[in-house]
């Protein structure tokens, strides 16, 4: 991009952050967009995608008086898109919560986490690099993180369980992979509760006549004009009754075409299209699994990726993915190969599908996505927990806010049952789950595990070994195995002893029992990378210049700038992501729009 388009402001520390992309999308309002006669317009904004980055763009545009169309090809049933099946968890720097619970977290540290994290070495410096733009969005979302974020969504009501979970813990160095401190927040009431500020905003300006929803309009084209996208074109899908999350019909019953001097693409990711993930996937993470479960409903299939690609938007680092190790197959499936991560602590020991204990980092809630290459290097597609009942019943939680009814319900009394009793969820997936097996013995837990894959890799005595060497490091308050170590670190933080690690004990101390042991699968869920947008959310093409009247913000942008997270996640930030770019979208396409 020619230095010149850009105005100084922009790239400058916590101008956008400040302004929201006003300052961006008034200078270049003058320049963006073709002339119209006001009768060719449909509105004055078409959002594709009412995913919770569709929301808050909406409400952005709404409020700032625009007349807005938000387009989905789903029904209305699933409004607020993936977030509302989300654990609610958000990435909050020195927060009052953090405070209170005797943290110590600071921008630097956190800038040193995510820089150690995201590992950018795609150009940085270098404005047709692919990391350019997704380093210069890292940099400000981290200022909006450890800044106004949390006051703001306070101020839409929005509040936190006092208790700061401690995810993606890195276990390298200072400098490496890794969250220093706890800094995952979860929402009270879970992903529903983040949605709903925005959710209400963009229902109270359809009240007032702001906004129209379009739901089964499903795009299939930008239009375009003189270089600039103009609208959108599609099909109508048949009325649906499908239920939130549960796959709609796609038969056509129409077709439609709408114009506005902005379009703003917010339709997600690739999570449920496993051809688009296996043909993405990158080999420094291994041969794609054969199988594996997914995390998002089936409607989540990338397809806007390929159609604002051939109205000149850039798709940046499309290799980088963010997918889970710890799936469970859903006993009771909302979607196709619907499947649930179990959010671990600290102190199960993970075996590879063959029985071999995995070293550091490839600890429970360390690093993901080495642990994915370490499993796809084994030539298996699956891996073991073994663990203790009571390592479960403090442990164990379940991504999803319908797996966390305490939460997702604002109800104290089931939550703080927690206490005496394992979660009621975790229970039934251990009862009814596919991947579970509990047994008094562990010559019973290896028979079942063997019988569970039909593989029979399990030695009983190998297994016996790598357990019983484990448990004699617990005979004293230090040791020399990583994973002791962690598990003491995490005593050491008050929130963990509370409520998400088990005191340390012997995995064969039958007082801690049953044993059991779950089989852990490869579950899809995050696209990284994505079209390439500066800092007010314009689409960059190949020449690195925006392409007029285009937008993007959510997962369809790698969640700001083609990719804010380079190549690994501090957990926290994809909803995150999606709240801070479709504001920024929102906001500078407002201005750009303004008369």
């Amino acid at each position: 991009m020619e230095k010149s388009s850009v105005p100084a402001a922009v790239t400058r520390r916590h101008a956008l952050t400040v302004t929201g992309g006003v300052l961006a999308g008034a200078a270049l309002a003058q320049t963006a967009f073709p002339a119209f006669a006001a009768e060719s317009q449909d509105a004055d904004a078409i959002v594709v995608g009412h995913g919770l980055a569709g929301l808050v763009a909406t409400a952005e545009l709404a409020a700032a008086g625009r007349k807005v169309l938000l387009l989905d090809q789903e029904p209305e049933a699933s409004l607020g898109g993936q977030a509302f099946w989300s654990f609610g968890g958000l990435f909050l720097v020195d927060s009052a919560e953090q405070r209170l619970m005797g943290i110590k977290d600071s921008r630097d540290l956190a800038w040193q986490d995510w820089l150690g994290t995201a590992g950018f070495d795609r150009g940085v410096g270098d404005p047709s690099g692919q990391d350019h733009w997704a380093y210069k969005w890292a940099e400000s979302y981290v200022d909006f993180a450890s800044g106004e974020k949390r006051s703001w969504l306070a101020g839409l009501g929005v509040q936190w369980f006092p208790v700061v979970g401690w995810a993606e813990r890195g276990g390298g160095l200072a400098d490496g992979h890794g969250n220093s401190v706890p800094r995952f927040h979860v929402t009270w009431g879970t992903g529903p509760a983040v949605v709903e500020p925005f959710e209400k905003k963009v229902r109270a300006a359809k009240a007032d006549g702001k906004v129209v929803f379009k739901f089964r309009h499903r795009v299939d084209g930008l239009v375009m004009t003189g270089g600039a996208v103009t609208g959108v074109r599609g099909a109508i899908l048949e009325p649906s009754n499908a239920s939130r999350g549960k796959p709609s019909s796609r038969t056509e019953v129409g077709a439609f075409e709408l114009r506005a001097p902005v379009v703003v693409v917010t339709s997600g990711g690739i999570g449920a299209n496993h051809d688009l993930v296996r043909q993405n996937w990158p080999a420094r993470m291994g041969t794609p699994p054969k199988s594996m479960i997914t995390g998002v409903p089936a409607h989540v299939d990338g397809r806007m990726l390929a159609i604002t690609e051939r109205a000149g938007g850039r798709i940046v680092n499309p290799d980088r993915m963010w997918h889970y190790t710890e799936g469970l197959r859903n006993y009771d499936p909302i979607w196709p190969g619907h499947g649930i991560r179990i959010l671990p602590g600290p102190s199960s020991m993970w075996f590879d599908a063959t029985g071999k204990r995995f070293g550091a980092p490839d600890l429970p809630g360390y690093d993901t996505l080495h642990t994915l290459k370490s499993i796809t290097g084994s030539g298996h597609d699956y891996s073991w927990f073994v663990t203790t009942q009571k390592i479960i019943a403090k442990e164990f939680a379940l991504s999803g806010s319908e797996q966390n009814p305490d939460l997702t319900e604002k109800n104290v009394w089931m939550l703080l049952s927690r206490i005496w009793q394992t979660p009621e969820p975790i229970e039934k997936f251990k009862k009814n789950g596919a991947d579970f097996v509990v047994a008094t013995t562990l010559s019973e837990l290896v028979r079942g595990m063997n019988k569970l894959t039909g593989d029979n890799l399990i030695e009983l005595n190998d297994l016996k070994r790598q357990i019983e060497a484990r448990d004699r490091e617990i005979d004293n308050p230090y040791t020399k195995d990583v994973q002791v170590m962690g598990i003491r670190n995490a005593l050491a933080y008050v929130g963990d002893s509370l409520s998400r690690t088990a005191s340390a004990h012997k995995i064969l101390d039958s007082s801690a029992g049953p044993l059991i042991a779950v089989r852990l699968n490869v579950l899809t869920r995050k696209t990284l990378g994505g079209l390439q947008t500066d800092l007010s959310g314009r689409v960059l093409g190949a020449s690195g210049d925006p392409v007029p009247g285009l937008y993007a913000a959510g997962e369809v942008a790698g969640f700001g700038g083609g990719g804010v997270h380079g190549y690994r996640s501090l957990e926290g930030t994809f909803l995150g992501g999606c709240l801070f770019s479709g504001r920024q979208a929102g906001r500078a396409a407002a201005a750009a729009t303004a008369t």
